[in-house]
C-alpha cells in the first residue's frame, strides 16, 4: 500500500487539548463544511485557529438520522475542524453498504483524511483498504475497536464495549436486580451486541436479549411493553441508547412493571431523567470527545506526523457512570448538547 506511515515503534503519542463545549445547529443526514462558518457557530469551542494550510477531512458514520448521540459526535468534530482550519465533510448512513459508498465518495473527492465508524467492519474492509492505498490516512471512532489495527487505521477513539457492558452488569448486581432485559436497537451492530454480552457475563442474575427497531420508537415502546407484561419477573431494563431508555421508562409505566431502567449513553433529556430518578444511571463514552479527537488526530498526523495512542493502543473515552452522585456536574454540558 502507498502509505507514508512511520514504523509503529517510532509513533508518538500527541497531547491533545480538548475544546470546551459548543452549541452548534446540525443538519440531518447530509454533508456540511467546517472552516470559518463552523468557527463562528462554535462559540467558545476553541481557543484559537490553526494557521496551517487548509485541508479537507471526511467523517463517515453509521448513525441513524435524528439520533442525538450522533449529533454530539458531530459537534465535537465540527469544533475541532473550526480550530484546525479544516473543511469537514460529514455524512452518515446506518446501512453498511451505503456507508461504504460514502467512504468511496470521500476517496473520489481526494480528501486529506477520513474518520470512520466500523459497526459492521467486514462491509467497510475493502473500501478502507482503498483509502489507505490511495494514501489517505484513516482513523476509527466509536465502533470497530477490535479491528482497527487489523484494518490498518492510524488510531481509534472510543470505548471497549465489552468492558463497558461488564461494568454495567457489575453495577446492577449492587441494585438487587435478579432478571435483566437488555434491549438491542440494531441487530448485528457489533458495539451493541458486545454491550449486552458484557452485561450477561458479569450480571449475577438472568439476562434476556430483546431486539427492537430503533428507528421506530412507537414500535420500540410496544415491544418492550409487551415483553414486560409477558414476564413480570423482569426487574431491570438495560437499554443501549438514550432515546430507547426514555421510551423504556414509558413502557415500564404502561406495563405496570416495577422494573428499573439503566442505559448506555446520554443526552439532555436522559440527564434530566437521572436527576428525577426515573432512570438509575447511564454509561457515558463521551461522544463529543470521540468526534473532536478523530478530526484533531488527522490534523496532527498531517501537520506533525503524530499518532494518537502511538498507533498501538486505542484512545479510550469511556466508560464512566453518570448517576445522581455526579449528574449535576454533567447537566450544564448536556444542556448544550455536548455531553
Amino acid at each position: 500500500m502507498n502509505r507514508t506511515f512511520l514504523p509503529r515503534s517510532r509513533r508518538l503519542v500527541p497531547v491533545v487539548a480538548v475544546a470546551a463545549a459548543a452549541a452548534l445547529t446540525l443538519a440531518g443526514c447530509s454533508s456540511s463544511s467546517g472552516g470559518k462558518k463552523a468557527e463562528e457557530e462554535a462559540a467558545g469551542a476553541s481557543a484559537g485557529k490553526a494557521d496551517t494550510p487548509r485541508m479537507t477531512i471526511a467523517m463517515v458514520t453509521h448513525a441513524p438520522s435524528g439520533d442525538t448521540f450522533w449529533d454530539t459526535i458531530r459537534k465535537g468534530a465540527e469544533a475541532a475542524a473550526a480550530k484546525d482550519n479544516v473543511k469537514l465533510i460529514y455524512s452518515n448512513d446506518e446501512t453498511a453498504g451505503d456507508q461504504a459508498n460514502l467512504v468511496q465518495n470521500a476517496i473520489d473527492q481526494k480528501v486529506d483524511g477520513i474518520a470512520v465508524t466500523l459497526a459492521k467492519p467486514d462491509a467497510l474492509k475493502d473500501v478502507v483498504a482503498k483509502a489507505e492505498k490511495a494514501g489517505i490516512p484513516v482513523v476509527g471512532l466509536n465502533a470497530g475497536l477490535s479491528v482497527w489495527k487489523e484494518q490498518g487505521l492510524l488510531s481509534f477513539f472510543g470505548q471497549d464495549e465489552a468492558v463497558s457492558g461488564q461494568a454495567l452488569g457489575t453495577k446492577i448486581n449492587g441494585t438487587g436486580a435478579k432478571h435483566a432485559l437488555c434491549v438491542i436497537q440494531a441487530q448485528g451492530d457489533v458495539n451493541l451486541e458486545e454491550r449486552c454480552a458484557g452485561v450477561k457475563k458479569t450480571f449475577g442474575g438472568k439476562t434476556d436479549i430483546l431486539y427492537v427497531n430503533g428507528t421506530d420508537m412507537p414500535s420500540v415502546k410496544s415491544t418492550i411493553t409487551a415483553k414486560l407484561k409477558q414476564d413480570s419477573s423482569i426487574d431491570e431494563v438495560v437499554t443501549l441508547g438514550a432515546p430507547v431508555a426514555l421510551t423504556a421508562v414509558q413502557s415500564v409505566s404502561e406495563a405496570g412493571s416495577k422494573a428499573k431502567v439503566a442505559t448506555f449513553d446520554l443526552n439532555k433529556d436522559l440527564v434530566s431523567a437521572i436527576e428525577k430518578g426515573t432512570i438509575q444511571f447511564a454509561v457515558d463514552q463521551q461522544p463529543y470527545l470521540q468526534g473532536y479527537l478523530a478530526v484533531d488526530s488527522l490534523w496532527l498526523y498531517k501537520t506533525n506526523g503524530n499518532f494518537s495512542g502511538g498507533g498501538e493502543q486505542p484512545v479510550l473515552t469511556g466508560p464512566a457512570f453518570v448517576d445522581k452522585s455526579n449528574v449535576e456536574a454533567v447537566a450544564q454540558f448536556a444542556a448544550k448538547g455536548t455531553r
